[in-house]
């Protein structure tokens, strides 16, 4: 399984992505655990992070990218991975089909986890961590007391809230999220690759749910890649035979104009031809002459008949 788990900032991807990790056995890969590992060993892509994080600005999705390949060449993404946190928007989602090309690693399924809004801001603003084995709770969902502790820890060290997981901040993310993520849905079911699932009700039916998507859509990968290859050829054969019609239709209608122009010529050649012949032909003829010259010429001979006598 090669999987990306889409949703907006608390639809419970982390959770669930957790989950399938005990589930499968594959890795999940996050971009932000990818970052912090690579500044804190201090390998180039990292000290390249490093910089764009110290002036405050995005780190470049090139590095992002770069961090995913390496990951992605070591043992255990053998049987498959679970993206989280990338892509984010179109360019990296492109980025990131080219990237799984290169490697032979090609996305099988893409789950979008739909919550509604409301519901989103309640669980962020319940939302707490633990620093020691990042576990994610929810106070609203999981009373943990007073002063909430980590459950799976020995020692049970206390919780924290990250500072962007306030009510204040939820709106802006869900802008972002809408603006930049929200078109993935569209790009990734044009592939044939999205399911949709409802992610809003108890943690263990929202993993079945999940479970089931993700079955379903791994059963028959390789036929539904074989039928969108046949509907490729098949638009492409089309295509040429469509323009090998509309050539050849425009082949014979230039074909008809170039003879009609060239019995126009014949005809002119014919007609002139028969022009001079006549004109020949006319002129070869005696001259008729008129009943009054024929008079004229029939007295001179008599005159001239009669002098002679004389």
């Amino acid at each position: 399984m090669r999987i990306v788990l889409l949703g907006a900032p608390g639809s419970g991807k982390g959770t669930q992505s957790q989950r399938l990790v005990q589930r499968f056995g594959i890795p999940q890969i996050s971009t932000g655990d990818l970052l912090r590992s690579a500044v804190a060993r201090g390998t180039p892509l990292g000290l390249a992070a490093k910089d764009a994080m110290q002036a405050g600005k995005l780190v470049d999705d090139s590095i992002v990218l770069g961090m995913i390949r390496e990951r992605l060449g070591e043992a255990d993404t053998a049987n498959g991975f679970i993206l989280d946190g990338f892509p984010r928007n179109l360019a990296q989602a492109a980025a990131l089909d080219t990237l799984l090309g290169q490697v032979g690693k090609p996305l099988t399924a893409v789950v979008l986890m739909e919550v509604d809004y409301r519901e989103l801001t309640r669980r962020i603003a319940g939302r707490r961590s633990c620093q020691t084995c990042g576990s994610v709770y929810n106070i609203y969902t999981m009373p943990l007391g007073k002063e909430p502790r980590c459950q799976k820890c020995s020692d049970h060290p206390p919780l924290f809230q990250r500072p962007d997981d306030n009510e204040e901040t939820v709106v802006a993310r869900l802008q972002v999220y809408e603006q930049q993520t929200r078109p993935l849905v569209e790009y990734f079911r044009k592939q044939g690759l999205l399911s949709v699932i409802n992610a809003q009700g108890e943690i263990d039916d929202i993993t079945a749910l999940l479970v089931a998507a993700l079955s379903a859509d791994t059963v028959k990968p390789a036929k539904k890649r074989a039928k969108r290859k046949v509907a490729r050829r098949a638009a492409k054969k089309a295509a040429k035979s469509v323009g090998k019609k509309a050539a050849k239709k425009a082949g014979k209608k230039v074909a008809k104009r170039a003879a009609g122009k060239s019995a126009k010529r014949a005809g002119k050649k014919v007609a002139q031809k028969a022009a001079k012949k006549a004109a020949k032909k006319a002129a070869k003829k005696p001259v008729a002459r008129k009943p009054a010259a024929k008079k004229k010429a029939a007295k001179k001979r008599a005159a001239r008949k009669g002098s002679q006598r004389r």
